[in-house]
């Protein structure tokens, strides 16, 4: 083979690995802008959607939620908090409303998009902020769920606080580029409180810590 045939087949060879290597380096920059961008773009929609639940947990706040809509009291004969049932009618109407209204809340975003500035997507610090936008669009996804959670704690010596926690999950769907993404928001807000006025004990020791309770053992 001669000096110049060598040539002329070096030639496709440095081609081939050139083609080869631009060929990696897209497949890296994809790899790292989808998942950078996943990160962002899934960040920015949590904080949207869960700003949604937020306002409508705050607009069925407003409009007035009754402990005694929600939890049944029995009374003993000395007028004492004898039960507390769960009103699950009354329940099942604020989980209803609240539903809606965050539904209505998470729909409002099907027509917005969250932007991710390309130099962030890129992953370089000196880059972030920089660049073009992408833009990554938000679809509800499904309907908001509800649940409630209560939870008893201490408010003095014959006294327990009873609180009633409405908790929304939602979901919502990005959808980027490189394929689709689905984000989870939850939200959890205290709708209702009662104070549980007991007996007073004739006496009443605090022992706040494991050692001041050894303390106390002769």
């Amino acid at each position: 083979m001669t000096a110049i045939e060598r040539k002329n087949l070096a030639v496709p060879r440095r081609l081939l690995l050139a083609g080869l290597l631009l060929l990696a380096l897209f497949l890296w920059l994809e790899r790292n802008l989808t998942q950078v961008m996943l990160t962002l773009a899934d960040a920015r929609a949590q904080v949207m959607a869960v700003q949604a639940l937020n306002e409508a947990a705050e607009e069925i706040i407003q409009q007035g939620v009754s402990y005694e809509s929600l939890v049944d009291v029995s009374l003993g004969s000395d007028g004492s908090v004898r039960l507390l049932q769960a009103n699950a009618a009354g329940m099942n109407r604020l989980a209803s409303k609240a539903s809606l209204l965050a539904q209505e809340k998470l729909d409002a975003l099907e027509n917005q998009s969250v932007s991710v500035p390309l130099g962030s997507a890129l992953g370089v610090a000196l880059l972030s902020g920089m660049g073009p936008d992408i833009r990554v669009s938000i679809l509800p996804v499904g309907a908001v769920v509800t649940q409630f959670s209560t939870e008893f704690t201490s408010a003095g010596i014959n006294q327990t606080r009873h609180r009633v926690f409405l908790t929304m999950r939602a979901q919502v769907r990005l959808v980027l580029p490189a394929g689709v993404s689905v984000v989870e928001a939850v939200t959890q807000v205290a709708v209702a409180e009662s104070i549980i006025v007991g007996d007073v004990p004739d006496s009443y020791v605090n022992v706040d810590t494991i050692d001041n309770m050894l303390n106390l053992i002769p």
